[in-house]
């Protein structure tokens, strides 16, 4: 009896040391200096921190989570939790800022005379289909180029948006929760607010670039919005395509 009080202690004691509030600084890896405002995802758990004026941050973590850290102008670090990280704590992790190569812009693509019936005629026309259909909201349905086939590509779209979402996340259901828990936690969508590079979605739902883009596509938005929409437009889209469809495939 003695021998199985000891074993529960021991059992009970490994569970509460392996999932616990995780410390650390993050700092610069060129001044040396503490850098706040980082962002700290832990992705296994899909929850999110922020560092303090002095490079500090606390989240909930376990051995084997990986934290994901990212910050404008810095190359996003990613590291797995060890034992001794938990254990010891005061651990430093270091950000390396990247170097960016401004590229020639180009002002003026088009050549504009200032006669308008020559400026129109050179100006490119965006050849994008779009259908109104009857009895639905009046926005019409994007379904790319002009080429045979399209339309009937416009409609099942329509009527079936949410059967990519299912092919890419319907054999594994932890990501849809991913999903409702990156919605819930303010500190991942500060984050995203501030993102446009689809890195944090990819590393959050394990997905490619391309795979959010043709979910995107699939559930009728446009090319416009998958360049200039931030990522928590992305993720809300995802999301609210899924919601509002799924019940197509009870």
């Amino acid at each position: 009896m003695r021998k199985f009080c000891v074993a529960v202690l021991i059992f009970f004691s490994s569970k509460g040391f392996s999932q616990q509030e995780f410390n650390a600084i993050v700092e610069n890896e060129t001044t040396g200096l503490p850098m706040s405002s980082v962002h700290v995802l832990n992705l296994t758990k899909v929850i999110g921190a922020i560092t303090n004026q002095k490079g500090k941050f606390e989240i909930p973590a376990e051995v084997s989570d990986t934290l994901y850290f990212s910050y404008l102008g810095f190359k996003p670090l990613k590291i797995a939790v060890t034992n001794d990280m938990l254990k010891f704590g005061n651990f430093k992790f270091v950000m390396t800022e990247l170097a960016f190569a401004l590229e020639e812009v180009e002002v003026r693509p088009y050549q504009l005379t200032g006669y308008l019936d020559i400026d129109v005629k050179n100006t490119p026309i965006n050849t994008a289909q779009r259908y109104s259909i009857s009895g639905l909201p009046n926005l019409g349905y994007e379904s790319g180029s002009g080429k045979l086939g399209n339309f009937s590509k416009a409609i099942g779209n329509l009527f079936n948006p949410i059967d990519y979402l299912n092919s890419m996340f319907g054999k594994n259901a932890v990501q849809m929760k991913k999903l409702k828990l990156m919605r819930e936690d303010n500190e991942i969508k500060n984050l995203l607010i501030s993102k446009f590079d689809r890195q944090v979605l990819i590393q959050l739902l394990r997905i490619k670039r391309v795979d959010i883009d043709e979910i995107l596509r699939n559930c009728n938005y446009s090319d416009t919005f998958m360049n200039e929409a931030n990522d928590l437009q992305i993720l809300e889209a995802i999301s609210r395509c899924y919601e509002e469809y799924r019940i197509l495939n009870l």
